[in-house]
């Protein structure tokens, strides 16, 4: 006789299962499963924003130097106070203000564990009962994922690709309402690859100010073709919460330190009570490693411009070869040549190629017929589309733009 099951109390969470596999891990790791185990081929990663294992995109050892010292001071084995170690935001706000008319203070920063952790710390902060936020489309999913789990209502402005990735800015004004708390920027744009003029910014700006909003912005500051402009250069009008790493601008991102910068010169924040939430989110959740935290200044002190010099040439010559080989392939159109961060958005004209069904269709074969791994478009709120990152070694990029130009080329139409 079949016993029956002592119920218990506790059971896997499904909101959690949605919000997963919405990621670019999620997404990822389904096409990874359909790679061919019996191709010899090796496995090309055009799908992945993280080029830290690859030569050309080694970290400078002036950070390296910068760990190991704190480590081997044995002064950092402790807990960390909840906003981080005061001379770690002390140098994060002294080269952040190398460009800012209102300058920081150490006050105004905030560590965390990567941008995805401040991420976390944004939606927390501003989600209440009814809020929604702007998300651009395409966009990073990680914040979709957040808004989701949180309860925050997403609403999409759309990047329009025949405008150079430009914000549609009557789509803002047409969605904003009573009840939207922030307009997310990415720039420079992940994943789009383009990079706000200063001129772009202000538009933006004048937008968000007759609006009413608050803006939050991530930063990649990896812009190698358009000069990159960072948001709190006018941000004298409007309250910014700037989320930014050292991940890319160092190759790090293992390394988990990231931030939230306030720039909120006329104290709207602070008078919202924003601020003093940000402390208190961080009073219960987890800090980055105390010794990379005390890392930090001597990595910013120490890391000299050619570092930076090297990693953007290389960008740019990857982001010249992704262009200039897509425009071999007649399914494939980019619509513009990327000028910063490490990744660019592909049109899929399904119209000229047989048996792909979709933008997921097309990941999925590519990567069991040619080992090769892009994101479909949908990932990021554009379906269709492909996003292939550039930032991996040059002659890995020419190898595995290659495979899709044959892959393509197998599923063309007969004419």
């Amino acid at each position: 006789m079949e016993i029956e099951a002592k119920r218990w109390g506790f059971r896997g969470k499904q909101e959690l299962n949605a919000a997963s596999a919405s990621t670019v891990r999620g997404y990822l790791n389904q096409i990874i499963a359909r790679i061919n185990k019996d191709n010899s081929s090796s496995v090309i990663r055009l799908g992945h924003g993280d080029p830290s294992h690859f030569p050309s995109f080694k970290t400078t050892p002036a950070a390296e130097d910068a760990i190991v010292d704190a480590l081997r001071s044995a002064k950092h084995n402790c807990y960390a106070p909840s906003a981080g170690v005061l001379p770690a935001r002390r140098a994060i706000a002294d080269y952040l203000n190398r460009d800012l008319p209102c300058k920081l203070s150490p006050d105004d920063v905030y560590l965390t564990s990567g941008c995805n952790q401040a991420i976390e710390v944004a939606r927390n902060v501003l989600s209440r009962p009814g809020a929604n936020i702007l998300l651009p489309r395409p966009g990073f999913p990680y914040y979709e994922s957040c808004s989701a789990y949180n309860h925050l209502e997403v609403r999409h402005y759309d990047l329009l690709p025949e405008k150079g990735w430009e914000v549609d800015l009557d789509a803002v004004e047409t969605i904003a309402d009573e009840n939207t708390v922030a307009l997310v920027i990415i720039n420079p744009g992940n994943p789009c690859g383009n990079v706000f003029s200063y001129e772009q910014l202000h538009k933006m700006l004048i937008s968000i100010f007759l609006l009413n909003l608050r803006l939050q912005r991530q930063q990649e500051s990896l812009g190698f073709c358009t000069r990159y402009v960072p948001m709190r250069v006018l941000g004298s009008t409007v309250p910014v919460l700037t989320l930014g790493s050292i991940s890319k601008r160092w190759i790090v991102p293992g390394w988990r330190l990231g931030w939230i910068v306030t720039s909120d010169p006329n104290s709207i924040l602070k008078k919202s009570g924003v601020i003093d939430s940000i402390a208190e989110f961080l009073n219960v959740s987890s800090d980055p490693a105390t010794f990379i935290q005390a890392a930090i200044p001597q990595i910013l002190e120490n890391t000299k411009e050619d570092f930076f010099s090297k990693i953007i040439s290389t960008l740019r010559k990857c982001a010249d070869i992704c262009y200039n080989r897509i425009e071999e392939i007649p399914s494939l159109t980019c619509p513009k040549k990327p000028e910063g961060s490490m990744s660019v958005m592909v049109k899929l004209n399904l119209s000229m190629l047989e048996d792909i069904n979709d933008d997921m269709d097309f990941c999925l074969k590519l990567a069991e017929e040619e080992s090769v791994v892009v994101l479909p478009g949908m990932a990021m709120g554009l379906k269709n589309w492909l996003r292939i990152t550039f930032a991996i070694e040059p002659s890995l990029l020419q190898e595995g733009l290659g495979r899709i130009k044959g892959f393509c080329q197998r599923h063309a139409k007969k004419q």
